[in-house]
């Protein structure tokens, strides 16, 4: 009996095996067996959906990234049309019942005020209009209404008011951030004009009369300074593109230390060590040059000696890695955090505090300056140069985000 039973086992294994497999494969469909169960595999879809309608909206709420989001905002809440409009007209209407445009835009002049959604009967005399109800959901951005996203169906429901408030949400984020960015170039734009205000009052006056004094005594050495002086101030001054290369910075620096050599004779000496697979690398516009010119005055300052500056650029992986580095009279260390902190002023400090922030804003706070000194110690700065972040491009020659 017992080998009986042993044999049926056998037997019937094969067919349990094979009736669990089948019982899966019906379960979960073949076009899902990869994406979980229905419900993970609608969970995917929906954050796809909605992961390619972010990149539009981040750039604000114009036409043309209404126009790109619209469909995936659409797909998202399921309705036969959906239109997104700012203030004063529709930015885009996608889906069926176009002809509803004129009336939804005379509905929101109390939405828009409130900044509180609204449901509401379409009235149509096209016998076979998809559309019956709509739905408006305002898009707010720092208690403003900007605009509103419109939701229409054949009938009302409960269900499409509370999704398209989601959305309405979702949306208001993605705004918000766009807002954050612009208000992060524009910062990025005042500091650079500060900086630029830095460079032109001192360093023009010395410039000029250091080559005033060659011009009776050495007119060639005039004229070849004259140049370098054209050259770097042409570079500062430029107005296209919020970042360059590491080479063309370099390059800059260079004019403007042989303006200096010019002024002080042998009492500068300057070595430079650049590793020549990090000069395509991108960087904030004048981001260096003021260092450099901090070293310069904070190496000079207070001694009657030569002073030597030290500037190196070394590949680290995936990062770039600048040391500029002097052994002049250096700073103490409370006092230089309390100038990086804007706490108090310091001849210097603002070119300093400013190059940390552009590089926290830029990369983020794990990127500022890294500053080793102390009173009569000189002082090294570091800086961390990642050789890709998105956003962070060349104006014609590399691809943005």
């Amino acid at each position: 009996m017992s080998g009986f039973l042993a044999g049926l086992c056998v037997a019937v294994l094969p067919l349990l095996a094979a009736g669990f497999w089948l019982g899966r494969r019906t379960a979960r469909p073949a076009s899902l067996a990869g994406l979980g169960t229905p419900v993970e595999h609608a969970t995917f879809e929906t954050l796809h959906t909605a992961s390619l309608a972010t990149p539009p909206l981040r750039a604000g709420l114009t036409e043309e990234t209404a126009g790109r989001s619209a469909r995936k905002l659409r797909s998202l809440l399921g309705t036969d049309a959906l239109c997104l409009t700012d203030r004063e007209q529709v930015l885009v209407w996608d889906g069926a019942g176009a002809h509803h445009r004129t009336e939804i835009m005379e509905r929101l002049a109390g939405p828009l005020d409130s900044g509180r959604g609204e449901a509401f009967p379409l009235s149509c005399d096209t016998p076979d209009c998809a559309v019956r109800w709509a739905v408006v959901a305002p898009l707010t951005v720092d208690d403003r209404v900007h605009g509103a996203l419109v939701a229409c169906a054949p009938r009302e429901s409960a269900v499409l008011v509370r999704a398209a408030g989601e959305v309405a949400r979702w949306v208001s984020v993605q705004l918000e951030l766009a807002d954050l960015d612009r208000s992060r170039t524009r910062l990025i734009e005042a500091e650079l004009r500060a900086l630029r205000a830095q460079i032109s009052p001192h360093f023009i006056f010395n410039s000029l009369a250091v080559i005033a004094s060659f011009v009776r005594t050495d007119p060639e050495r005039a004229r070849e300074l004259l140049l370098e002086f054209a050259d770097f101030t042409r570079y500062s001054f430029r107005r296209h593109g919020d970042f360059t290369t590491l080479a063309d910075e370099l390059h800059a620096i260079d004019h403007y230390l042989a303006l200096v050599r010019a002024r002080f004779g042998d009492r500068l000496s300057v070595t430079l060590q650049i590793a020549p697979e990090v000069l395509p690398v991108a960087l904030p516009f004048l981001c260096l040059q003021p260092l450099v010119e901090n070293a310069v005055k904070h190496g000079l300052e207070g001694k009657a000696d030569k002073c030597h500056i030290q500037i190196t650029a070394q590949d680290a992986g995936a990062e770039a890695l600048v040391v500029i580095e002097d052994d002049g009279a250096g700073m103490d260390p409370g006092l230089l955090r309390r100038v990086l902190a804007r706490e108090v002023d310091h001849t210097g400090g603002i070119g300093l505090s400013n190059v940390d922030d552009r590089l926290r804003q830029v990369y983020g706070d794990d990127y500022g300056l890294v500053i080793e000194t102390a009173v009569g110690a000189g002082m090294r700065v570091t800086v961390r140069l990642p050789k890709y972040q998105p956003g962070v491009h060349l104006a014609g020659r590399l691809t943005p985000r």
